[in-house]
């Protein structure tokens, strides 16, 4: 694993990545589940980040269980866990819990 982190901004809310992966790939990712979630939030309305979240997160898993015609590749299937662990791991974190508009995070930052 990289000792870098890379800080990528999702939802108007900047992250600080720490993993295998290519800074540009992890950017790459996080402006698609940023696209995502302002499909989400635009398609419903709601300015709740966690609702957001869960509901950007279901159409991409109903996107990918669409997509595969059987069990996952090793690789992908690794590749899902690892990035199922850094979710854990910022959901985890007090200063990145999610906040209603208006409030600042836990840690101080907007």
């Amino acid at each position: 694993m990289s000792d870098a982190p890379t800080p990528v901004t999702i939802f108007g809310r900047t992250y600080h990545l720490r993993g295998d992966g290519d800074p540009a790939y992890l950017n790459e990712l996080a402006q698609e589940v940023d696209r995502r979630m302002r499909e989400v939030a635009e398609a419903t309305g709601t300015a709740d980040t966690m609702k957001v979240a869960i509901l950007a997160a279901l159409n991409l898993t109903d996107e990918c269980l669409q997509a595969q015609s059987g069990a996952l590749s090793k690789d992908m299937a690794s590749k899902m866990g690892q990035w199922v662990a850094r979710i854990d791991d910022v959901l985890e974190d007090p200063g990145c819990r999610p906040n209603r508009a208006g409030h600042e995070r836990a840690d101080g930052n907007a």
